[in-house]
């Protein structure tokens, strides 16, 4: 199991710590599912993942993110509003279109993704992972997304940077390729009993993301302003969706 913090358009490291969860058959043909714990009790946090992303645009990767309403601070992040008066999601959408248009397969998802947000929901966690649950799909990978009952504290000091730690028993952890402990990472343990890898804080766009080195998945793939600045890895999930479709799930795991 993995335990999130909520995002919005997730980097690929974070899809693939999920999709690395997954249990494949050597034909495929069964799976068992991913089991994802999304944090809805925690405050909110500026400057994270949670309701910004990275893409890659003509001038090199950007960032986009929404705003929330201030009133709300201090509330758990299941109770955590988005403000849609501002007209932030037209100028996303634009953003969006005007990166990916060329990419091969971005018209195939255009439609079901931007129906998705403009559903426009009240909350931050409905939205997100509305967003989520289309990228898992898309990409094929099956997982079940549960929600925190309660707050549970890291497992290290939050004051001090968490320590290498080791899933046992966990395909993270096992996996031939993710001998590495993962870095900014520690086990955390429910009040059930249950362990999960903390990712909440180690996926953050101001740390190092180890996930993808650790997994041995940071080769590149085709972008379409790569011609002019390079691979630019671990971007949001939506640049390797609309750029590898179907195939973006022999990235994020190896089969």
């Amino acid at each position: 199991m993995v335990l999130l913090a909520t995002a919005y358009f997730p980097p690929i490291g974070y899809v693939a710590a999920i999709a690395n969860e997954c249990r494949f058959n050597p034909g495929r043909t069964e799976v068992e599912p991913a089991v994802v714990y999304i944090e809805a009790c925690e405050h909110y946090a500026k400057q994270s993942w949670r309701n910004r992303c990275r893409f890659y645009a003509a001038d090199g990767a950007q960032t986009l993110s929404y705003p929330v309403c201030h009133e709300d601070f201090g509330k758990p992040i299941s109770r955590m509003r988005i403000d849609w008066k501002t007209g932030w999601l037209t100028r996303h959408k634009r953003a969006i279109v005007s990166a990916y248009r060329t990419s091969p397969y971005f018209e195939y998802y255009q439609d079901e993704l931007f129906a998705i947000l403009d559903a426009r929901p009240e909350l931050m966690l409905d939205f997100n992972t509305g967003i989520l649950r289309f990228f898992l799909r898309k990409a094929g990978v099956p997982a079940e997304l549960r929600f925190t009952k309660e707050w549970v504290a890291p497992a290290n000091d939050p004051c001090t940077p968490p320590s290498h730690s080791t899933l046992t028993g966990g395909s993270l952890a096992g996996s031939q390729k993710s001998q590495n402990t993962l870095q900014d990472a520690s086990e955390v343990t429910f009040p059930d009993g249950m362990a999960a890898l903390d990712l909440r804080e180690a996926i953050h766009p101001k740390r190092p993301d180890a996930i993808l080195r650790d997994l041995g998945l940071s080769k590149p793939y085709w972008q379409v302003f790569s011609p002019r600045h390079g691979f630019i890895p671990n971007l949001s999930i939506m640049d390797l969706l609309f750029n590898e479709g179907p195939d973006s799930i022999s990235y994020l795991k190896k089969l």
